[in-house]
C-alpha cells in the first residue's frame, strides 16, 4: 500500500496598499522666510507636492528633493480654473499613487483661510486617507504688516475679513469707521466688493490701501480713498489685498519693508551658491533678491599624489602650520580626509591659519577653531602681516602646508619663506571658467535687467565678462577691494561702490548705503524712487 502524500496549500497575502498621507501645509503669503519650521520639514520629505493658484515653484526648488513630483492644481488641461472639488480629487489621486508616501498640499497663506481646506480634507476623510494640517502665516495679517498698516488701533478696534467673491456678505456690518475691512481676491472681485462697501454707506473718503504681491520684493502698495479706488483698480495685479480703514493713514510713518535701501533690487552675484549664502541673506535683509551666476568651476587636481603625501605628512607630524586661503581649500582637504577615514582630530597639535572670516567659518563648521585670522586685510598680505616668523627655539618644526588653487599667486609662499618657513605649496583643487549661463541670464546682464552686480575678486570680473558679457551701463557695479575695482575698470566698467574692507558683508553694506542715498535723494526731491534697472534708457553712460 503506497503511502498517502498530503498536500498543503499556502496562501500568500499581499500587503495592503496603504495610500500616502496628505499634509495640508500653509506656504505663507509669499516671503519664504515666513514659512514654519514644520512646513519646511514636510516639504523636504515630500514625494508629491500639489500647488494651486498662487504658484510656489520657488518654494519647491528651495526645500524639496530633486526627484519630487509636482502636481499643478491651478488650472485644467484647457486652461480653466479648477474648483475646490476638482483639486480635492487631484489630492486623493496623488495620495493613492504613492502608497506609504507623503503628499504635501501646499496652500497659499494659511490652509484654513479661504483656501478650500474643508472640501479637500473631507475628500481625504471619505477616501480613508490620513492627513495633517500645518497652519501658515495668513496674508490677512502678513500683507498689511509688510505694508506698514496695523489692522487695529484705539479708534479702530474691530477687523472684518471678507472674501471678495463672497455673494452673501452683509456689507452693512462693515460700514462703521471703527471697523477695519480686509478684502482678499482677484482684482476684478476686489473692485466689485469695494463698490458694494461704498454703496452700503462707508464714507467715500475712507482710506484704502491696495497691496500687490505682498511680502515679496515685488510688493507694491498704493493708497487712495474708497471714492477714488475704482480708477486705481484697473491696473492692480493678482495677487492683491485691500485694507479699508483709518489705520491705513499710519503707513506714512510705519512703512518699513518697501522703504528698505535695496527694496526691489535684483542683484547679480557672480559666485557659486555654496560661496554666496551669507551674501544672499544679507542682500535679502536689505530688500533685494540675488541671482547667482557661477563664474568658476572647482575640480580636483590632475595628479592627486601631492595632496595624498601632504595629508599623510600632516598626520605624521611633518608640519607646524597649515594655511587655508579659501573655502575651497578647506573643502578639498576635508574631502581628502574623509577618503582616508580621518576627521578633525588629526589637526591636534597643529597650528591653523585662515585668510579671512568666511574661510574661518568653514573651518569652524568642521569643528576647527583657527589660531590665526588676519587682524587687517583679508588677503595673503593681511595673513603675512600677522604670521609669526620661524623661531628655532619656539618652533619644533619649520614646515608649512599650504593647500590652494592651481592659479593662486606666489605672494604668500614667498613671504613665508622670507620669514624662515619651508612651504609645501600643494595644489588642492583647480579652478576653471564655468560654462556660460542660460541665454536669458546673459540677455538680462547685457540688457540692464539687473540693478547691481557685486564682485568679490578680480577673477569673478574676468570670468563673468568672458562667459556672459559686460553688465549694462545702468547696472551699479560694487567691488570688494581696490584690486577688484581696477580689474573692473580695465574691462570697461565704472565702479560705483567700493567696500571699506575686504569682506562680503562690508560689500553688501556699502551697496545698501548707495541705495539709501538714492532713496534719500528721491525723498528730498519729492519723487518716487527709481531703481537702476528702471532708468537704463537714460543718458547715463559708463566709460568704455
Amino acid at each position: 500500500m503506497s503511502p498517502t502524500r498530503s498536500t498543503q496549500t499556502t496562501t500568500k497575502t499581499r500587503a495592503p496598499r496603504v495610500p500616502g498621507r496628505v499634509a495640508f501645509v500653509g506656504a505663507g503669503p509669499g516671503d519664504h522666510a515666513l514659512m514654519t519650521v514644520r512646513s519646511v520639514e514636510l516639504l523636504a520629505a515630500a514625494d508629491v507636492v500639489v500647488i494651486d493658484q498662487v504658484a510656489r515653484e520657488d518654494v519647491v526648488r528651495r526645500y524639496c528633493r530633486d526627484d519630487v513630483e509636482v502636481v499643478d492644481a491651478s488650472h485644467g488641461d484647457h486652461g480653466q480654473p479648477l474648483t475646490h472639488a476638482m483639486r480635492a480629487k487631484l489630492v486623493v489621486k496623488a495620495a493613492k499613487s504613492v502608497p506609504g508616501g507623503l503628499v504635501v498640499r501646499l496652500m497659499d497663506g494659511d490652509p484654513g483661510t479661504f483656501n478650500g481646506l474643508a472640501e479637500e480634507a473631507l475628500a481625504c476623510h471619505k477616501a480613508a486617507i490620513g492627513f495633517d494640517v500645518v497652519p501658515g502665516v495668513s496674508a490677512v495679517s502678513a500683507v498689511p504688516a509688510y505694508a506698514g498698516i496695523p489692522l487695529t488701533s484705539s479708534q479702530s478696534p474691530a477687523v472684518h475679513v471678507i472674501s471678495a467673491n463672497d455673494r452673501h456678505v452683509d456689507w452693512n456690518a462693515s460700514v462703521a469707521e471703527s471697523v477695519t475691512v480686509v478684502l482678499l481676491g482677484p482684482p476684478e472681485d476686489l473692485a466689485g466688493a469695494l463698490a458694494k462697501l461704498l454703496d452700503a454707506g462707508r464714507t467715500a473718503d475712507s482710506p484704502v490701501a491696495l497691496t500687490e504681491r505682498g511680502t515679496t520684493i515685488r510688493q507694491a502698495t498704493r493708497v487712495t480713498t474708497l471714492g477714488e479706488v475704482a480708477k486705481v483698480m484697473k491696473t492692480v495685479q493678482f495677487p492683491a489685498l485691500a485694507v479699508v480703514g483709518s489705520t491705513v493713514a499710519l503707513r506714512e510713518q510705519l512703512s518699513w519693508f518697501e522703504t528698505k535701501p535695496l527694496f526691489g533690487w535684483n542683484v547679480l552675484v557672480p559666485r557659486t551658491k555654496e560661496q554666496s549664502g551669507s551674501t544672499i541673506s544679507r542682500l535679502e535683509s536689505f530688500g533685494a533678491t540675488a541671482e547667482v551666476v557661477p563664474t568658476i568651476s572647482v575640480e580636483p587636481p590632475r595628479t592627486p599624489q601631492q595632496m595624498e603625501r601632504a595629508v599623510k605628512g600632516l598626520v605624521t607630524g611633518r608640519y607646524e602650520w597649515i594655511g587655508f586661503t579659501s573655502v575651497n581649500a578647506v573643502k578639498a582637504v576635508r574631502e581628502r580626509f574623509e577618503e582616508f577615514g580621518l576627521d578633525a582630530r588629526a589637526f591636534a597639535g597643529l597650528k591653523i591659519a585662515a585668510v579671512g572670516g568666511v574661510t574661518a567659518e568653514a573651518l569652524r563648521e568642521w569643528g576647527i577653531v583657527p589660531d590665526l585670522v588676519p587682524s587687517g586685510e583679508n588677503s595673503a598680505n593681511g595673513l603675512l602681516a600677522d604670521w609669526p616668523p620661524f623661531d628655532e627655539v619656539l618652533d619644533p618644526i619649520n614646515r608649512v602646508f599650504l593647500p590652494r588653487a592651481d592659479i593662486a599667486t606666489e605672494t604668500l609662499v614667498a613671504g613665508l619663506e622670507e620669514m624662515g618657513w619651508e612651504v609645501d605649496d600643494v595644489t588642492a583643487y583647480r579652478t576653471v571658467r564655468a560654462a556660460p549661463p542660460a541665454a536669458e541670464i546673459r540677455e538680462a546682464i547685457k540688457g540692464g535687467q539687473f540693478d547691481a552686480a557685486v564682485f568679490t575678486s578680480s577673477s569673478t570680473v574676468r570670468n563673468l565678462v568672458g562667459i556672459a558679457g559686460k553688465p549694462h551701463p545702468s547696472t551699479v557695479i560694487a567691488c570688494i577691494g581696490p584690486a577688484t575695482a581696477k580689474t573692473a575698470e580695465e574691462h570697461g566698467l565704472r565702479v560705483d561702490v567700493l567696500a571699506p574692507e575686504a569682506s562680503s558683508d562690508a560689500l553688501v553694506d556699502a551697496l545698501a548705503d548707495y541705495g539709501l542715498g538714492l532713496v534719500t535723494a528721491a525723498a528730498e526731491a519729492g519723487e518716487a524712487v527709481v531703481r537702476p534697472s528702471q532708468k537704463k534708457a537714460s543718458s547715463r553712460r559708463r566709460a568704455r
